[in-house]
């Protein structure tokens, strides 16, 4: 479970970082991100609306920082209209996230940062190491530290693994 939360930590903390591009470096039980590392987001098109403040990457999405790496079909970031920060992060269209040694799955990703809400839905799938953890729903609060993964949730924890 360490790594669940080291690996649901590591995918949230790149987000927002993607966000602000602010300079902070947090370590993770071993997983080290920094959040000065240099962002490199690749895609096929991206589209940009000021009136309502979304700019969305489409197509073959890949988004590195480190050893990090987020792909997914789209991802849409939507901006706050009090303040102009980014607000939502919404990855559809089969997303991945891996670092070196953990990998999660689903079909979309929806991150509030203004709730601290994150919502990995579709055929979650959470690799760690030789152990595995599935469901249709994982919801992660970041700001409490705490998961829930409902509907046909499955666990397989290998003898001696993460």
């Amino acid at each position: 479970m360490r790594s669940l939360k080291i690996l649901v930590i590591g995918l949230v903390a790149l987000w927002p970082s993607l966000a602000l591009a602010q300079a902070t470096s947090l370590a993770l039980n071993g997983f080290e991100f920094d959040g000065s590392a240099a962002i490199e987001v690749t895609a096929d098109s991206l589209s940009v609306d000021q009136n309502t403040g979304v700019a969305t990457f489409i197509g073959n999405v890949i988004i590195g920082q480190g050893t990090i790496r987020l792909s997914a079909g789209e991802v849409r970031v939507e901006y706050s209209d009090d303040t102009g920060a980014i607000a939502r992060f919404i990855a559809s269209g089969g997303v991945s996230f891996v670092t070196e040694n953990e990998a999660a799955e689903a079909e979309t990703a929806n991150y509030d940062l203004t709730t601290g809400i994150l919502v990995l839905s579709g055929s979650v799938l959470l690799t760690l190491g030789a152990s595995a953890l599935s469901a249709d729903m994982m919801t992660v609060s970041l700001n409490d530290g705490t998961a829930r993964l409902e509907g046909n949730v499955r666990t397989v924890l290998a003898p001696g693994g993460s």
